[in-house]
């Protein structure tokens, strides 16, 4: 019988550089540190904390822990905190006008934050009129369509007080047409003209902000009614492209994807064709899934959770902000 003839072994090994820890650290083609964090709060005009039974793991902050809160962001080295109060609803109107209230909860909390750790932690305020309005949308209403450029003149109006209380990264999540380049003028007009811009380019109309809107009150405020007109469709690539052009060129600083995982690709594209600070935001959703599933056993908490923010930064995104902040954070102090 003819000698068994065993096919030459290849030349190229990829499972080499994989045997061993050190070597797989050494090749690593891309990191994830506290930096690339930025943790979300929520807020309330009160003391102590509240539970979002629909996002396990984070509470509701009362005026009594945010300075021990931005304490902790800072040894954890997160870099930003992101605000977002949930509003009294006594205090909601039709025409928002809380939001412009220069000591409303959120510019009271930026005080109390800058006040115990001053620069050392950047403070970034969401703009838009959805947590001050009583019909929840993110701009104002007339008859039943979101008005944009009366909402622009709100918007603003909020941006400039969230400055003077001491915001550093303003936010605008609205999604109407003119607003960076308007609110940059209002900010500079304003002698803020340090204050940056993170434009929410490329906002989705998602199903996943369902646990959002519980945190801050807003989830019953809609009655059914949708964000389609003013948020894109998840059908969409080349728009956001078209979206982002736009709040660059009105002077964004940095944009946001949100929501995250769902629209890795849009991250990837806006990273590629613009080479400008690009971050997405994982959102509750996406958190909540992923928390209910380790709650089952169906997964590992801390392995899918540093997995999926490793997703981002695979990307393009040079930052994330996500509800993991401060548990990824601890993980990867922990690690080294």
């Amino acid at each position: 019988m003819p000698e068994f003839q065993r096919a030459p072994y290849p030349t190229t090994r990829m499972r080499r550089i994989r045997r061993h820890d050190w070597a797989r650290r050494m090749v690593a083609e891309n990191a994830l540190t506290a930096a690339d964090l930025i943790w979300p709060w929520f807020v309330f005009d009160g003391n102590g904390r509240q539970r979002v039974d629909s996002l396990p793991g984070v509470d509701r902050l009362g005026a009594d822990q945010i300075a021990r809160q931005a304490v902790m962001a800072c040894e954890l080295g997160i870099p930003a905190i992101a605000v977002f109060p949930a509003t009294d609803s006594k205090l909601k109107t039709e025409d928002a006008r809380e939001a412009t209230n220069a000591d409303n909860l959120v510019c009271r909390t930026v005080r109390a934050i800058k006040a115990e750790v001053g620069d050392s932690l950047g403070v970034i305020c969401d703009v838009a009129l959805d947590p001050y309005s009583s019909h929840g949308h993110d701009g104002l209403v007339v008859g039943d369509y979101v008005v944009n450029d009366e909402t622009v003149e709100v918007l603003c109006q909020q941006s400039i007080v969230q400055a003077n209380a001491g915001c550093d990264i303003i936010a605008p999540s609205d999604m109407m047409d003119g607003r960076i380049g308007a609110i940059r003028t209002a900010l500079d007009g304003a002698g803020k003209s340090d204050v940056q811009i993170m434009s929410y380019a490329a906002k989705y109309a998602s199903a996943f902000y369902g646990p959002f809107r519980d945190a801050v009150g807003s989830s019953g405020n809609l009655a059914g009614g949708s964000k389609k007109t003013y948020q894109q469709s998840p059908t969409q690539s080349d728009e956001a492209l078209h979206e982002v052009a736009l709040d660059l060129a009105e002077g964004a600083d940095s944009v946001m994807v949100k929501p995250g995982m769902p629209y890795l690709d849009i991250v990837h594209r806006v990273k590629s064709t613009f080479a400008v600070p690009t971050f997405a935001y994982q959102v509750s959703g996406e958190y909540a899934m992923i928390c209910a599933a380790a709650q089952n056993g169906w997964l590992n908490r801390s392995q899918v959770m540093i997995e999926s923010l490793m997703g981002f930064k695979r990307a393009g995104a040079d930052g994330v902000l996500t509800y993991f902040a401060a548990d990824a954070a601890k993980l990867l102090k922990a690690d080294g």
